[in-house]
């Protein structure tokens, strides 16, 4: 089982950055594959990137392609997503989430382990 915490959320404009981290518990962290998500409101819950449980790969939507870049320390448990050149339209609530499926994996459904989420804000 993984327990999943994020943070580093806040309000930024337009075009600043941020890091979001996602803190896991739990011995075999390295074995599980970490997406992240977000929800804006009124709005399903999209895919926004994902990496596998060595960091060797990753995956983008095209919507953030270019401008967020998902990594993973997994001696300190930690997936990060360094999100640049942010734009109003990131404005959501984030999410990390695991799944020990190995492949690549974009529908929500097939995470198994979710955090609470952290706001982004992002003014115009």
């Amino acid at each position: 089982q993984v327990q999943l915490v994020e943070s580093g959320g806040g309000l930024v404009q337009a075009g600043n950055s941020l890091r979001l981290s996602c803190a896991a518990s739990g011995r075999t962290f390295g074995g599980y594959r970490i997406g992240w998500f977000r929800q804006a409101p009124g709005k399903e819950r999209e895919f926004v990137a994902t990496i596998t449980g060595s960091g060797s790969s990753t995956y983008y939507a095209d919507s953030v392609k270019g401008r967020f870049t998902i990594s993973r320390d997994n001696a300190k448990n930690t997936v990060y997503l360094q999100m640049n050149s942010l734009k109003p339209e990131d404005t959501a609530v984030y999410y990390c989430a695991a799944t020990s499926i190995d492949f690549i994996v974009v529908r929500p459904t097939r995470y198994n382990y979710w955090g609470q989420g952290t706001q982004v804000t992002v003014s115009s």
